[in-house]
């Protein structure tokens, strides 16, 4: 059966209130035998919603919202400035046990980077790739930069207890012992709320990581449930099995709103991306439009 088809029917089936949005992702959950997290937190009236928002998930791509903040935060510092130039090359280090392994350009969402490889690319260009366009080679070129283990203690620093960034992508070593990078919905809620509240970094640099996070060119989960023209900052995540989205919006003349939708055990992408939309709908029809 088509996807659309599978779709329509979760969502014309026979729900108590197919407007709450606890009832919808419930029954949406339990269609589809699938696990789901979400978080939601209204800057502008101050009320909250959450569904197993602390279900701990393969944080995928989202891992790289606290990279760049991690970034903002050292230039900062003066470790060294966003227009200074790195090496593009594809040689890391699993934190294993030190040995080298190279990125997979069919398995990156950006395979333009790998034509940079051997010239030098300023630190805001590898921080647009990595969060735009999801680019995994410029996302190891930043953590090699940064450290993960400073990344951590940023998250830490920031009340962030859960979200884990232990390494780079495509660690192959690191996988088969189960060292990965984690978050559950709540943890990466509050990562985007450190952003658009100025507590992540001073406020310019707050500014410029929105902007960035504003150019996302993937916006097939958490905007397509929102009405035309509403502006949002997201960013996705999507391996095997796991779909995630997560979004600061900005609702005409009010304050935003931060939503992170996480999605497990769902095996076709857009089939996890129809669903994650529909759940952004929910939410914006119970807590926006009724408000």
């Amino acid at each position: 059966m088509p996807i659309i088809s599978i779709l329509t029917l979760m969502l014309t089936a026979a729900t108590p209130d197919p407007d709450n949005p606890r009832q919808t992702i419930q029954h949406l959950a339990d269609s589809l035998h699938a696990e789901i997290g979400v978080a939601f937190h209204d800057l502008e009236t101050g009320k909250s919603f959450n569904f197993n928002e602390r279900l701990m998930l393969h944080a995928a791509s989202t891992m790289k919202v606290p990279v760049m903040i991690e970034v903002f935060r050292q230039a900062e510092a003066g470790a060294f400035k966003l227009d200074d130039s790195l090496l593009v090359k594809n040689e890391f280090k699993s934190i294993v046990d030190g040995s080298l392994y190279s990125m997979d350009f069919g398995e990156d969402s950006d395979e333009t980077m790998y034509n940079k490889i051997g010239t030098r690319m300023t630190i805001r260009q590898l921080v647009e790739q990595m969060i735009t366009v999801s680019s995994n080679l410029a996302t190891n070129l930043l953590i090699d930069l940064v450290n993960a283990k400073n990344v951590m203690a940023t998250l830490h620093s920031l009340g962030i207890k859960n979200m884990q960034v232990l390494r780079g992508v495509e660690d192959g070593k690191a996988y088969e012992r189960g060292l990965n990078n984690r978050t559950d919905a709540y943890d990466l809620m509050l990562t985007l709320k450190s952003i658009v509240e100025n507590k992540a970094a001073s406020p310019a640099s707050c500014h410029e990581m929105l902007e960035v996070l504003k150019r996302q060119r993937f916006r097939e989960n958490i905007p397509a449930g929102l009405p035309a023209g509403t502006i949002i900052a997201n960013k996705t995540g999507h391996i095997t099995n796991i779909a995630h989205d997560a979004a600061i919006v900005f609702p005409a003349h009010r304050r935003p709103y931060i939503l992170t939708v996480l999605t497990h055990k769902i095996n076709e992408h857009r089939l996890a991306a129809q669903i994650i939309a529909r759940i952004s709908k929910s939410i914006w029809q119970h807590f926006i439009e009724t408000r």
